[in-house]
């Protein structure tokens, strides 16, 4: 017979909600690679069931919708970057403009193991135009760095700090979309880096 709620130990609880937690991570990281592998189509409740080796039912045990499921994707997805951002000291303690946008220019930004990829931002790009929830989340992530870039330029004393904030995020996102892996002008993606570092620090220097 199986124990009550009540009668388990708490230390059992703990091993139990530790084992929730991450079977769901490792179910939100096949969907990511799902998605930048074949496609932002290609995620469904049933393709994800498959990818993640379980049935529906079990899937639908950790994420009983759809919107459930893409909330907790692009939380997870923004919770390992702020993670990785605050190991170089960005939202804890404020880097300079150079170092930011550095770090946002990395491919592989907030993952050591390079599960982040420009397959998966430009799929995500993708997912938004259909996606109305997915938009309105991942526009909080970027809300997130236009707020501190925005913080950084006006104590740089720019004139309209908002505006510059947007110019960079703009040229961020233009180097993945552009010359990010598999795209026409992906040879030149060195030189529009390093184009866009040299203008940054020729502006901010090291603000």
């Amino acid at each position: 017979m199986l124990p009550l709620q009540d009668d388990v130990a708490p230390g059992a609880r703990d091993t139990i909600l530790d084992m929730k937690i991450n079977r769901k991570t490792e179910i939100l990281r096949s969907a990511i690679e799902l998605i930048a592998d074949e496609g932002y189509g290609s995620l469904s409740m049933r393709a994800l069931a498959r990818a993640s080796g379980m049935k529906l039912g079990a899937l639908q045990y950790h994420f009983r919708t759809w919107d459930a499921l893409l909330i907790a994707l692009v939380e997870y997805i923004e919770a390992e970057i702020i993670v990785a951002l605050d190991t170089e000291g960005g939202f804890s303690a404020q880097p300079s403009v150079t170092h930011l946008i550095e770090f946002m220019l990395d491919e592989h930004v907030g993952t050591s193991d390079k599960l982040f990829n420009d397959r998966l931002w430009v799929q995500l790009w993708a997912m938004e135009q259909v996606e109305p929830l997915v938009s309105d989340l991942l526009e909080e992530l970027y809300a997130n760095f236009l707020a501190i870039l925005e913080a950084m330029l006006a104590a740089h004393g720019a004139v309209n700090p908002r505006a510059e904030a947007l110019m960079l995020l703009s040229m961020v996102e233009g180097e993945s979309l552009f010359m990010g892996s598999g795209r026409r002008w992906e040879k030149d993606r060195a030189a529009v880096r390093n184009t866009i570092l040299s203008f940054v620090e020729e502006r901010y220097g090291g603000a």
